[in-house]
């Protein structure tokens, strides 16, 4: 959420800032209902100051024995009494109206993020080279169903269409790189570890920002009002939802293991097929909360932490930095790590890693106590996957796929698993 003092302050330059995510937003909407809001506040002040001294005047004259002169003065309250009823009720609605403006206003990019939408991204760096292949490289779906590691037909039987099952070597692989992800994370890293329940409240999802805008894309347990998490930001990011953190506390590091679920509505064409874009996968996610001198260091590391993993499997990937136009709704700047997918001649993102400032904070009122003793301030939050398994498994097969239909695994892998390739 947005600061209404920054907006009030300087709506133009707000305005500017916002625009460059989306040409059509407009300010004038909330500026009319903040300026609505205080002027009603300050009549009901007024109304009530009335009421208080009418009550006042009511009590001197019955002791003063003037019963008779409380007549025009009982009548004069009880106009003002219905008349701060319709205002205080009128005041009401603005206010939610102007928490729902509010709301639904994304983040200010950062000074630093360039224009443009979303083919217009910047590649930083890239490592290692594209693999050459003497044969046509198959698609990693035809690669795991030939090696019997993905069983798309009675998945789709069992639950829908876009839910993967991984069977045989295909399961082991999955769960070998969760947990050596993780563990990475832990012990590298020094991240502290949790597993989050995978259902969450729509509190927890306004903290987050998917809410209320988003809420068509979640899965939804409406008898409950319990919402599927589609990442662990949204459970990480209310560990300390409410909560005064003291500065000596930051930053604060954890590191996440959940199943994710996405409605991913409309048509995508060829990433439909196998792993690519499905309604759920597997992900390790990285949190941080800190101070605002620290987040874009954080924000530095966070994206280094990501690309260790696909450096250790010896996968070759890109960085980019999204222009504003691309951005999610809470992050004031990302950085994805995409990696290269041979079998569909492109790069994929497996890791999104933002800084969303205090957005996130100023919506689920998480502050921090300066070690000198000021006054309480938001803190930044910042995530990144490290990594999503769904399209890393893809690139894991079609990176390094064989001519005989075979995955030789990396090294790493290779010992995790007890076997040099799959097939």
């Amino acid at each position: 959420m947005l600061d209404l003092r920054l907006i009030r302050s300087d709506p133009q330059g707000v305005l500017a800032r916002l625009r460059r995510r989306d040409p059509t937003l407009d300010l004038a909407p909330l500026l009319a209902l903040d300026e609505e809001r205080r002027s009603l506040s300050q009549r009901a002040d007024d109304l009530r100051r009335q009421q208080n001294e009418a009550s006042e005047r009511i009590a001197a004259l019955g002791r003063d024995g003037r019963p008779a002169e409380r007549d025009p003065v009982l009548a004069k309250m009880r106009a003002v009494a219905a008349e701060r009823k319709e205002v205080e009720a009128r005041l009401q609605v603005v206010e939610q109206e102007l928490e729902a403006q509010l709301l639904s206003l994304p983040n200010l990019p950062h000074e630093s993020v360039p224009e443009g939408m979303k083919e217009e991204k910047v590649i930083l760096r890239t490592f290692g080279e594209k693999p050459k292949f003497a044969f046509p490289p198959e698609h990693h779906v035809a690669l795991a169903q030939n090696l019997g590691l993905l069983d798309l037909e009675r998945a789709a039987k069992v639950t829908g269409a876009r839910f993967p099952m991984y069977v045989g070597a295909g399961a082991r692989l999955e769960f070998a790189l969760l947990h050596w992800m993780f563990e990475l994370h832990v012990r590298e890293h020094g991240y502290t570890p949790v597993l989050p329940p995978i259902l969450a409240n729509r509190p927890s999802f306004v903290t987050s920002g998917q809410f209320p805008k988003f809420a068509s894309e979640v899965y939804a347990c409406p008898d409950d009002d319990l919402y599927l998490n589609p990442t662990a930001e949204a459970l990480l990011v209310n560990l300390h939802r409410d909560e005064i953190l003291a500065e000596s506390d930051l930053p604060r590091r954890y590191v996440a293991y959940t199943p994710c679920f996405r409605r991913e509505a409309g048509a995508y064409g060829e990433e439909q097929r196998g792993l690519i874009r499905v309604h759920q996968f597997n992900k390790v996610e990285l949190f941080h909360y800190t101070t605002p001198e620290d987040s874009y260091a954080a924000l530095d590391e966070i994206v280094r932490q990501a690309e260790t993993i696909l450096q250790r499997l010896g996968l070759h990937y890109r960085v980019a930095l999204l222009p504003a136009g691309d951005l999610a709704q809470q992050a004031a700047k990302t950085v994805d790590v995409e990696v290269w997918l041979p079998g569909q001649d492109r790069y994929y993102e497996v890791s999104s890693c933002s800084n969303c400032e205090e957005y996130q904070a100023r919506r689920g009122n998480i502050r921090y106590r300066p070690a000198d003793g000021g006054k309480p301030r938001f803190v930044h939050t910042l995530n990144g996957s490290a990594l999503a398994t769904s399209r890393l498994f893809a690139a894991l097969l079609e990176q390094n796929q064989q001519r005989d239909g075979t995955v030789v695994l990396p090294p790493l892998l290779a010992d995790l698993l007890g076997q040099r390739s799959l097939g």
